[in-house]
């Protein structure tokens, strides 16, 4: 038998019995129970949500412990059981007689990570086009050579794990859209140098590639957890300037964009942006980030609640949703 999937964890509501497939984000331990032992996952699935389950097991701890084993984060699961709520957050959960079953490649047709709704390869284009329209050779010559490399993945990779920009050609998009916000700025400020806030809009977040890693949903490669996109970034691209004729001034520029581009020291740039280019950056990427965020929040929270406003964890606060 193959398993399709039959409804978004988005889409759910409470008191549906349903039967679908999800993916396995986190994996938390067994505990006991007043009847017998049980354990809790959270499930995700394309929709960007989260959902969580407990398997409510019979009272034969080493069955439970057998059922658990076979799990694994990243594993394809078909669940059986009620939504329910609790504080406000829906849950799904089964008893002992409805285990969930761990499907192999070969049973499920799915896509559990979710495509940009844009054309990619006419982004990718657009891309393309703003590299050619930097007037220096040597700064032009080193994106040409990094993207000739790395472009398909840099094409359909993700922008993070959650938040914002969680998709496939994620990145691409959240890049575009920090190139236009320093376009803007030029705009405002003809002073800028174009070529070099440009180039460093462009390779910002060049470390998500090694920072991230999609199988069945998108997660942190062990090396992301560790360093981090920023470290990662900064390492790749001092790697490639190396390889380069550009003039040391603007090699050290083009460093002090990413690792500036997180802006302050408590949200991991080890330095604060300390000429005009780096604020741009730094500005330009939170307006990505923060808009795609709230933007995403308000879409896909206005359909499940007939309120106004609903409280958004992340930023402590409630969003008006009108």
């Amino acid at each position: 038998m193959v398993y399709t999937k039959n409804k978004q964890i988005k889409d759910l509501q409470e008191g549906e019995l349903i039967q679908d497939i999800f993916v396995v984000k986190i994996k938390k331990g067994i505990n006991p129970y007043k009847k017998g032992f049980r354990f809790n996952l959270i499930l995700s699935d394309s929709s960007g949500s989260s959902l969580d389950y407990t398997y409510w097991g019979s009272d034969n701890e080493e069955e439970v412990k057998q059922i658990y084993q076979k799990i694994k984060a990243d594993s394809v699961i078909y669940a059986q059981g009620r939504v329910g709520s609790y504080n406000g957050t829906l849950q799904l959960s089964s008893d002992f007689t409805l285990f969930p079953k761990v499907l192999s490649a070969e049973e499920y047709e799915a896509d559990f990570i979710k495509t940009s709704d844009k054309n990619l390869d006419v982004l990718f284009a657009e891309l393309s086009q703003k590299i050619e329209s930097i007037n220096d050779g040597k700064i032009k010559n080193l994106l040409n050579q990094i993207f000739s490399e790395i472009g398909h993945k840099f094409k359909n990779h993700p922008g993070a794990i959650s938040i914002h920009h969680n998709w496939k050609g994620g990145l691409l998009e959240h890049t575009l859209e920090v190139v236009e916000y320093c376009e803007k700025s030029l705009v405002l400020f003809p002073s800028l140098d174009r070529d070099l806030l440009i180039a460093g809009a462009i390779l910002h977040d060049i470390g998500k590639l090694e920072e991230l890693e999609t199988t069945s949903r998108i997660k942190g490669s062990e090396i992301g957890q560790l360093a981090g996109h920023l470290v990662l970034g900064v390492s790749f691209l001092i790697g490639k300037l190396k390889e380069s004729d550009l003039e040391s001034l603007k090699k050290n520029k083009l460093i002090h964009l990413l690792v500036s581009h997180h802006g302050k020291i408590e949200y991991g740039s080890p330095k604060e942006a300390m000429f005009p280019e780096a604020v741009a950056l730094y500005y330009a990427d939170e307006l990505s980030s923060k808009l795609s965020e709230m933007t995403n929040f308000v879409e896909e929270s206005k359909d499940s609640t007939e309120d106004d406003f609903m409280y958004h964890r992340r930023s402590s606060k409630n969003i008006f949703l009108k």
